[in-house]
């Protein structure tokens, strides 16, 4: 009885460790986008309009202000992760690499080795979208700012990033970030931009899929859309092919709460993730999630009622976050073993 009890428990012991095992040879690959509301430095760019945030401009942006922004955007990057920060961030409404430089050497998130490229658009008020990675779950391998051809050859707007690198799958993971043209002027009679923007990244998309053999990518930014408008069908057509790209924002049933921005009192979806069939395979089904904890908030305690805590609402400085909030989405990816 003994001896039977004992050989029991070693196989006991032995599928534990199996299980224990098998659970290390996969890696969680967490992933964020946030449009981070005007991080802008102090200092004058005379190739843009950035007069606004100045210390003698109108919003009065003081180096005290900018480096309060800095530091509680870091806030809110440590506090998705938890215990272990997004391998990837993608970032709209940053002015220039040097701010990037302030939010990952200076900033509590100097400890967690992030990396970061950006575009070098050509949008007036200078203004670009920037990806953060860790370079142990990342391994970058080459970065592209691509140029939206708009109909209106005179319109200036915010480049697409597309990044490529390795994942520890050992397979090539292509991420594109943008933020798509302003709803500014009226939705309707600005939306051709963002059809011209969609059409682009489609094409670039589709460009992909001709030369790798499947193609895991992963499109996230502020669309200035909503999942149901045209340029998001766009970019998401053949949604049943090989070629499929799939908007985990796409339905708001899912969601755990209404939107990621606020305006004129109504919640939106502008802030979306839309991934390739191949990559969809490695998504934690579920965990596509707006970010929505209780210090991004401000007002009452109902949800409707609550809105982003902005870094400014209107020209009155808050002192808050942005007046987006972040959008969240987890990835689990085997990790290659050794045949020895």
């Amino acid at each position: 009885m003994r001896v039977g009890l004992l050989f029991g428990l070693i196989v006991w012991a032995l599928c534990l460790t199996d299980l224990a095992s098998a659970q290390e040879k996969r890696q969680t690959f967490q992933v964020m986008f946030y449009n981070v509301e005007n991080l802008f430095d102090t200092y004058d760019d005379p190739d843009t309009d950035d007069n606004e945030f100045l210390p003698n401009g109108a919003r009065h942006w003081t180096w005290g202000r900018f480096y309060s922004h800095l530091r509680q955007t870091a806030r809110v990057i440590l506090a998705v992760g938890e215990w272990d920060t997004p391998a990837l961030v993608g970032m709209c409404e940053v002015e220039n690499d040097s701010v990037l430089i302030y939010l990952t050497q200076r900033t509590q998130l100097r400890a967690q080795n992030y990396l970061y490229c950006m575009t070098e658009s050509i949008d007036p008020r200078g203004i670009n979208v920037a990806l953060l990675y860790q370079a142990d779950k990342f391994r970058l391998l080459g970065v592209g700012s691509k140029r939206i051809p708009f109909r209106d050859s005179d319109r200036r707007s915010r480049d697409i990033l597309h990044a490529w690198g390795l994942v520890i799958t050992g397979d090539t993971l292509d991420v594109f970030v943008c933020h798509f043209p302003s709803r500014r002027g009226g939705e309707r009679e600005s939306e051709p931009a963002r059809i011209d923007a969609a059409n682009y990244l489609r094409s670039l998309c589709d460009s992909l899929f001709e030369c790798r053999k499947s193609a895991n990518i992963l499109i996230m930014g502020d669309m200035n859309d909503m999942p149901d408008n045209k340029s998001i069908g766009i970019i998401t057509q053949s949604a049943n092919g090989e070629r499929a790209l799939t908007n985990l924002f796409g339905d708001a049933a899912k969601l755990n709460n209404p939107g990621s921005y606020k305006y004129q009192g109504e919640w939106n979806q502008l802030d979306q993730m839309m991934i390739s069939r191949s990559l969809k395979e490695k998504y934690v089904d579920g965990s596509a999630a707006i970010f929505m904890p209780d210090f991004l908030l401000t007002g009452s305690k109902s949800r409707n009622k609550q809105r982003p805590l902005h870094v400014y609402n209107g020209f009155k400085y808050e002192g808050g976050f942005s007046d987006h909030l972040p959008v969240v989405a987890v990835f689990s990816l085997p990790i290659q073993q050794n045949d020895k």
